[in-house]
Formats: C-alpha cells, sequence, structure tokens
C-alpha cells in the first residue's frame, strides 16, 4: 500500500472526471477477459488485462465497491445490472483513504477530483501514478449520466426572461474563455478562496475542460451550455429507474416525467443568439454546488472579465455545501440560479420544486470507478 502525502484541508464533495479508458491501467483500453479468466492476482491488485465485467465481478463478490451515496449513485447501480451483479455498495468518505488502504476495492472517483488526487504526486495527492490504477468509464458502458447544469425556478424564468438569457450568455461566454484559457482560470478561481492547492485547481481545470467539451460518445462540442437530447434521456431514463422518493405522489411524478417537465431549450437558444433586452432583475446570485475550485470556474471567469456587467449584471457568486442545498436554495428563493446536477434537477421537480434546468455545462459524466492494477 502507497502512503499519501498529508491530506487536502478541504476536498470536494461531488466533482466530475477525464474521459478515460474502460478498462485497463495507464491508457490502455481493455475490454477482453484475461486468458486465464482471473481478473487479478492474489491479494489487492488487479491484472491490468482485466475486463470491465471481471473487475466488476469481482469487486462485488467482495462486497468491496464503494460510493458516497449523494445521488451519484445510480450510474454505479445501473453498471452493475447492466452485469447482472450485486448492487450493494460501501459507503464511501470524501478522501480516498479507503481505496489506499484496501477497504474499497472498486471506489467511485471524480476524474477532476479523487482521480488526480490518487494519481499524481503534488502535496496531498496519493502519488500512485497513471499506470498505476485501472479506470471503468460509464460513459464508454452507456449509463453515463449529466452531473453539473445550470438551473432557476421555472417562475423566476418566467417572470425575468431576459436576465435568464443575460445569465446564460455571460456564464457561457466565461466558460468558453476558461477552456481556452485553463491555467489563467484556475488562478482566477484559486483567488477567489479555493478549497484546494494550485497544484490541484489547474489539474482540475483541464479535467473539467474535457467534460465540457466532450460529449457521452466522446464527440467534440463547441455549443457550451447546449442541451443534448439522448444524454438528457438516459440520465432520466437511468434516474426513473434508480431513484426512489419517499413520497408516493412524488415518486409517481418522477417515473412519468419526461424532459419538458425538467429543461426549457429556449431560454439556451436565445441567450446564444445574443437574442434578449435588459435585464429584469440585475442584482442576482448563483450558488454552487461545493467549494470554489475550477469544477465551477466559468462563473468565476465571467464575473473576473466583466461578462456579467456586459450585459448588465451584478452577479453574487455563493458558496455551496452548506446546510442548505443549491436546489432548495433556488427553490426558496435565497439566490436566483443554481450550479447542480441533472439527477438532484429531476427529483426536485418530482418533489415539486418546479426548478428548470436552462444549460447543461458537463456534456458527459465525470464519474468513473478505479481500481488498482499490478505494475
Amino acid at each position: 500500500m502507497k502512503k499519501r502525502m498529508k491530506k487536502l484541508t478541504a476536498l470536494t464533495l461531488t466533482t466530475a472526471l477525464v474521459i478515460t479508458a474502460a478498462a485497463g491501467c495507464g491508457s490502455s483500453d481493455k475490454n477482453e477477459s484475461t486468458a486465464s479468466g482471473s481478473p487479478a492476482s492474489a491479494g489487492k491488485y488487479f491484472d491490468p488485462d482485466a475486463s470491465v465485467e471481471d473487475v466488476l465481478t469481482k469487486a462485488a463478490s467482495d462486497g468491496k465497491i464503494g460510493n458516497w451515496g449523494l445521488g451519484d449513485q445510480y450510474e454505479v447501480l445501473a453498471l452493475l445490472a447492466k452485469y447482472n451483479l450485486d448492487t450493494s455498495l460501501l459507503n464511501q468518505g470524501f478522501d480516498m483513504d479507503g481505496f489506499d488502504d484496501d477497504t474499497i476495492e472498486l471506489a467511485s472517483a471524480m476524474t477532476y477530483n479523487e482521480l488526480g488526487l490518487v494519481e499524481n504526486s503534488y502535496d496531498g495527492a496519493y502519488n500512485y501514478g497513471s499506470d498505476g490504477i485501472g479506470v471503468i468509464d460509464f460513459n464508454k458502458e452507456g449509463v453515463a449520466m449529466l452531473e453539473d447544469n445550470l438551473i432557476c425556478k421555472k417562475e423566476f424564468a418566467k417572470e425575468n426572461p431576459n436576465t435568464v438569457k443575460a445569465f446564460i450568455y455571460a456564464s457561457m461566454k466565461g466558460w468558453e474563455y476558461a477552456v481556452n484559457h485553463l491555467d489563467e482560470a484556475a488562478q482566477i478561481v484559486y483567488n477567489n478562496g479555493s478549497s484546494v492547492s494550485m497544484d490541484h485547481q489547474d489539474y482540475m481545470a483541464k479535467e473539467m475542460a474535457k467534460l465540457v467539451t466532450t460529449d457521452t460518445n466522446g464527440n467534440t462540442v463547441t455549443d457550451y451550455g447546449n442541451m443534448n437530447d439522448d444524454a438528457m434521456q438516459q440520465t432520466l431514463d437511468i434516474a426513473k429507474e434508480y431513484i426512489s422518493l419517499d413520497d408516493t405522489s412524488a415518486n409517481d411524478k418522477l417515473k412519468n416525467m419526461t424532459l419538458d417537465d425538467v429543461r426549457d431549450t429556449s431560454y439556451w437558444t436565445d441567450a446564444m443568439q445574443q437574442n434578449f433586452d435588459t435585464p429584469e432583475k440585475k442584482d442576482v446570485s448563483i450558488q454552487l454546488k461545493w467549494l470554489p475550485q475550477s469544477q465551477f470556474m466559468g462563473y468565476f471567469v465571467a464575473k473576473d472579465k466583466g461578462y456579467y456587467e456586459e450585459v448588465g449584471l451584478n452577479v453574487d457568486i455563493v458558496s455551496g455545501g452548506g446546510d442548505i442545498s443549491e436546489t432548495t436554495a433556488v427553490y426558496n428563493g435565497t439566490v436566483d440560479f443554481g450550479s447542480s446536477w441533472l439527477a438532484p434537477t429531476i427529483s426536485a421537480d418530482a418533489g415539486g420544486m418546479d426548478l428548470l434546468e436552462i444549460a447543461q455545462v458537463s456534456q458527459s459524466s465525470g464519474m468513473v470507478l478505479i481500481y488498482k492494477c499490478n505494475q
């Protein structure tokens, strides 16, 4: 077991990842079973040539698949069901110590956060290197769920259409600049009260950019914030299958939900065409899903570069991670906009919050499962 360096003082609660190989260590893309049929050597390490099914079968049999259980478990459940495996999951902490000490054999990770902490050697990381880690990619496995999006309340959008369109336009302009100036974007986030080290902020910016510009099929995306119907429908279908709400009426509403119940593309379309007038409400706020980090760099860049001011907005960026989630904060009017994930937005709408997705920032899933490989 490799010993990690000093712990980071703050870790991301939910983050996103790179588009990596479907299985196998290093940069290999291994989908064939090993000749021996055995996925792992004696001990805790998997053979570099192990297939996705072999790795999943071994880890599920051992009962050592980890996840945070904060609404990010549905992809894992869908993947295990795909291979007809037991869907029991271990409760995973917000560091990767359980993975490091072999309590967890197959761990959930976000490519732009936990994967980097495991692979890299900077302060706070575990220094396994990319060759020592195998990755299972939900995008390549066909069970990807979309993550970071932009939401507001339906009533707010109806009453303030120009404000919503102006905010989308300036925010997506910020994301475009951030993706094309990653070092500067990471520094801007760091200067705004970073929750992680500068080295990790740099890493996160580069990996988040991949999610913003690559769809679930590996195609390049240049329309920042585009709401892809196929990817959104897949997310909704998985949500319907695996999300279970306590309230019967809410659960019934979830099972009958359509994309039109949760998103409206017209605001994004008008925003990208700059088809909007003076904002009805000029002082607005957005709550992040977590603390300041490059996962949200587009909003910090838009404010730093004056893009919000250019369209007549004064924007307050509120950190997440507190007692009130971003969906609740938007619903009760504490903030006007929120950076959430699609699955929580779906759940919130089923529960009667009447939220609306107005842009889809992440075009692919950033969550992966990782395991140790023989070297």
